[in-house]
Parts: structure tokens; sequence; C-alpha cells
């Protein structure tokens, strides 16, 4: 059963806020709290929203984004991205706030992510043909030379970890909805169209939402 009870949560701030990243990492030691995970494991989540907006940015913080992490099997987490985190084999994500965060608001299972997938990488398609060059967010190149949000050292999921955060996510709860459900609404995205996932359809905005979207990235037209 799983640990976090959805009704009793609301909306505490918008994707990538401090407030919300507090939520998030409260939320994700509790569910990995409750299972007794190996002390051999050593990984760690990171999630790093790159051009956040200023508002979000106040009191010194420095990253838009949290972590979670499982050091000898210890659970730590917290909103922000520290070295000791990040130097650890894990899931490590270093993406764009405007380009993730309002389908990150959406409710979904394991079908559901898998259609946000298509259609994020149809919102990337649209923007590398507009802009007529490839990789438009500067990612790293991995080590297949490819461009990608994923950042080194990557590790695999520990199967204790993703059942914890998972328990409970094809009826609407796990980690994902957890944060979804945390999330208030952020005004970039109020009129812009969107899928029924709530991923930007570029090919569908008007110019002058096309160039803000963009900038909004941190892409210079």
């Amino acid at each position: 059963m799983p640990v976090i009870d959805m009704s009793a949560l609301s909306p505490v701030g918008e994707f990538g806020s401090r407030e919300w990243g507090e939520a998030c990492a409260a939320a994700s030691v509790k569910m990995l709290e409750a299972v007794e995970l190996p002390k051999t494991i050593n990984w760690a989540f990171t999630e790093d929203y790159t051009h956040p907006p200023q508002r979000l940015m106040g009191g010194g913080r420095t990253h838009s984004g949290y972590y979670i992490m499982v050091k000898n099997g210890k659970v730590s987490a917290a909103d922000g991205i520290i070295p000791e985190a990040r130097a650890l084999p894990g899931f490590h994500v270093q993406l764009p706030w405007a380009y993730i965060a309002n389908q990150s608001g959406a409710l979904y299972g394991k079908e559901g992510q898998l259609q946000r997938s298509k259609d994020e990488a149809l919102l990337m398609a649209s923007i590398v043909e507009y802009l007529g060059r490839d990789n438009p967010f500067n990612l790293p190149i991995n080590n297949e030379g490819k461009a990608s949000y994923m950042l080194e050292p990557i590790g695999p999921w520990p199967a204790e970890v993703g059942r914890a955060v998972a328990d409970g996510s094809e009826e609407g709860n796990g980690l994902h909805n957890i944060a979804a459900t945390l999330q208030t609404a952020s005004p970039e995205f109020v009129n812009l169209p969107v899928t029924s996932l709530r991923v930007p359809i570029f090919n569908e905005m008007t110019e002058d939402q096309k160039v803000s979207f963009l900038s909004a990235c941190g892409v210079q037209i």
C-alpha cells in the first residue's frame, strides 16, 4: 500500500520552486524510508532545471530542482542540487525549466509516461526544424556522441528504490503524481496550445509565442 495519502496533498508551489522542491523531497524520503534499503546502495536522483523564472530564485537560491540521495542505504533529499549527490551514479537530468514544467503537472501512469515522451519528442523535432539547427538547448554530448539531457555518471535505478517511488503509480500515486499534485500553474503556459498531457505544441503557437517559449528555454534566435 502506498505510504503517501494523495487525498491529503494540495498544491504548494510552481514546478521548480523552493516550496515544491522541499515538498517533493519530503515525500520521497517518506516513501524510501518505508522500505528496507540495502546498505550497499549508493545512488542519487537529481533534476536541475535551467533558465528558471527569476521569481523562483529568491533567497540566494542557486538551482531550481531537487535531489534524492541514497548513500550506504541511508536516504536524504532536499531542494537544490548538491555536489555529493551529483557525484554518485544515478538518474541526473538537466533541462530548461520551460521545456518540462507544464507537462510535469499532468497525472499519469506508464502509458501516460510513454505518450508524454512521444509528445516531447515531437516538440523537440519542431524546435529543431524551426531553428534549423540540432541540439538547440546545447545539451551535453554523451559517450555515444549524441546530445543528452542525462548527465554522467549514469547509474541504473536500484530495484528497491524504483519499486518504492513507483508504488501505486497506475492508480494515481507514486512520486511523479505526488509531485504533479503539489504543483501550481505557471503563467507562461496559460495561453499556449498543449497536448492532453500538457506538453506545449510548438507548431500551433503564434510566432510571438514561439519566440517567447524559446526565450524561456534559454534559446536566443
